[in-house]
């Protein structure tokens, strides 16, 4: 919201501030940085990075919230200037201020996500011509399914964005020591600017001798957040997390389920009587015209998990008939179930109205494990302005029985 200027000020964009915390009775160590755990001692050791000293600190419980830093893919130029990432608060100052910098026109985002897309999408709102490059072969792929991300194609390239799917990057070009050229196997991109989101990596290197680890350098966890060392806990983009569609544990580096850690970790400080409940992956963005928000699975995610699903598709307007068409958008929903006990796993919605809390309720359906014949049944408000008699969750377990032939 900052890069598009509907938030003026950079230093509101924050949960809380250092006094806030104060103020609640937190001690706060700005520019302070802890390089090393030692469990079996109970210490941390601390760098000052104002004074360069370095101390010992002494902890009853620790909970570790290392996060996670932008991936710089690994190919020659990768440290050429004007090559940004979007994390954190100086990255952000930093892109808005290219945003306005005339010297800047080409724009190359590298990763379709959702920080790429809302990166490119900001430096389109700026009038700077913008090449979307991914070796995935949808934008948005991970979270829609092609039905959804194929009106986004075209939001998109009708916004004046350039996409580049399924290509990969192999160099970055410079001249005087500033990025020039973007060259991928299928072709190149002029660019003054590159702006690096292709996902990110667990920020635990300085942690290898302190608690186990996954492969990928994910923090091994239980369901209480407790690590492998005693009364050591971890939360947060740096750990896996119980996925409840699947039944598994990933990773989803999403604000919300760090909260929702780190409040079960306090829980479990003194005594493991908490297990952690499980997250669905709920998320939400808007593009451009579009607002969209997904839970659960999807078809790519289940054929990666190797989940049998079926799913079936509501492709209407949010409205009734006989309500003026300048009240009512076109909408999509698609439900996830599983084909043999009828939970609901999964669920995606878009429309140009703000039809996204919907999510929020299959979030809850799926886990209190609801099937498709409660969702067909359950009840919901009408209101002819609001909605229409059937509203469409109750439409789409309904057209779900009638896919099983059971309505």
């Amino acid at each position: 919201m900052y890069l598009e200027g509907v938030v003026k000020d950079v230093n509101s964009i924050r949960y809380m501030t250092a006094e806030e915390m104060e103020r609640r009775g937190v001690r706060v160590f700005t520019n302070t940085e802890i390089t090393k755990v030692i469990p079996d001692k109970h210490e941390v050791e601390v760098l000052d990075h104002v004074s360069g000293e370095t101390r010992t600190e002494a902890y009853d419980k620790l909970i570790l919230s290392p996060g996670a830093n932008p991936f710089i893919l690994p190919v020659p130029g990768h440290d050429l200037k004007n090559i940004e990432t979007m994390r954190g608060r100086q990255d952000t100052i930093d892109l808005k201020l290219h945003s306005v910098d005339p010297d800047i026109q080409n724009v190359v985002v590298v990763g379709g996500g959702y920080i790429g897309i809302e990166a490119a999408e900001a430096f389109a709102k700026a009038g700077k011509k913008v090449t979307l490059v991914d070796i995935i072969t949808r934008p948005l792929g991970v979270y829609l399914d092609k039905e959804f991300t194929d009106i986004l194609e075209k939001e998109m390239t009708d916004n004046g964005m350039t996409l580049a799917m399924e290509e990969k990057v192999v160099e970055f070009v410079g001249e005087d020591g500033k990025v020039s050229k973007v060259v991928t196997d299928k072709g190149e991109y002029p660019v003054e600017m590159v702006v690096m989101s292709a996902g990110v990596r667990p920020n635990t290197a300085w942690l290898k001798d302190a608690v186990d680890m996954h492969p990928n350098g994910m923090i091994k966890t239980d369901e209480y957040m407790r690590t492998s060392a005693e009364d050591v806990f971890a939360v947060g983009d740096a750990t896996l997390i119980q996925y409840n569609p699947a039944q598994t544990t990933v990773n989803i580096a999403l604000a919300t389920n760090a909260r929702r850690q780190g409040r079960y970790a306090v829980k479990n400080l003194e005594e493991a009587k908490y297990p952690f409940p499980g997250v669905q992956g709920s998320s939400a963005l808007r593009v451009f015209d579009y607002k969209f928000a997904s839970t659960g699975l999807n078809d790519q995610m289940a054929d990666r998990l190797k989940i049998k699903t079926k799913s079936v598709l509501l492709d209407q307007e949010t409205l009734m008939d006989f309500v003026p068409a300048d009240m009512k958008e076109r909408m999509l929903f698609k439900l996830v179930y599983d084909p043999e006990t009828h939970a609901i796993l999964g669920a995606q919605i878009m429309s140009k109205k703000d039809l996204t809390a919907n999510i929020n309720a299959i979030s809850i359906a799926i886990q209190t494990k609801f099937t498709i014949e409660q969702l067909a049944y359950a009840d919901f408000f009408f209101q002819p302005e609001f909605d229409t008699p059937w509203n469409l969750l109750n439409m789409a377990g309904l057209k779900a029985l009638q896919q099983e032939n059971e309505a």
